[in-house]
């Protein structure tokens, strides 16, 4: 099985690319996919990128943002810190309230864009996997509605279970605009998809019951 999963994984196109462009993943692709058809990512902007080891997708946000922006990466796993001066990595549970506070006070207040690749420890039980992924993904909202400033972005992974329509329901009271897509560098196996929220509206649903 090992050994079936290294061959697929070395004849992989985006494993190929990202070793020749000196991505540190074939994931960075996914991000480079989706920023190019929503434009979540701009220059001058202050990105969190929660989950970030091995740090494929801060790589390309930290080439998006240029000099005058700046990129926090967190992960429970130690990875390789970039060496640009607005780069900030740390090792952490951003699941946890100490973590998060350490992220507020690094960006200074708010985000323009909150991002994450994260996946759950995986069981093999489907609807104990479902339930730690769903949790995952309510973690990462909370954090965006904590953290986003007006009109941010948000750009995350997901996995499809009973839960999966209400999560975008709850979202579409959260921002102006929510997409879901599969990126063309995903996996088609992967049951993964992938919700990019863009303009944060913190008042929306306040402003829906005044009407």
């Amino acid at each position: 099985m090992g050994s079936r999963w290294q061959v697929e994984k070395h004849n992989d196109p985006y494993y190929k690319k990202a070793k020749k462009e000196e991505y540190r993943s074939r994931a960075s692709y996914k991000l480079k996919q989706l920023d190019k058809r929503f434009k979540i990512i701009k220059e001058g902007n202050t990105v969190v990128d929660l989950g970030a080891a091995p740090g494929g997708w801060s790589q390309v946000a930290l080439e998006k943002v240029g000099e005058d922006g700046l990129v926090v990466g967190v992960d429970l796993n130690r990875f390789k810190k970039f060496h640009e001066e607005n780069y900030y990595g740390m090792r952490g549970d951003f699941t946890t309230p100490e973590v998060q506070e350490k992220i507020m006070e690094i960006i200074g207040g708010k985000a323009k864009v909150v991002m994450s690749d994260a996946s759950p420890s995986l069981s093999g039980i489907k609807n104990i996997d479902q339930l730690r992924s769903i949790d995952l993904t309510y973690s990462v909202i909370g954090i965006a509605e904590n953290i986003l400033e007006p009109k941010g972005n948000l750009v995350m992974k997901v996995f499809q279970g009973p839960e999966y329509k209400e999560m975008l329901d709850s979202l579409k009271t959260k921002f102006r605009h929510v997409r879901t897509t599969k990126p063309a560098s995903s996996r088609k196996k992967s049951s993964e998809m992938y919700v990019v929220g863009l303009e944060y509206m913190p008042n929306k649903r306040q402003k829906k019951r005044k009407k």
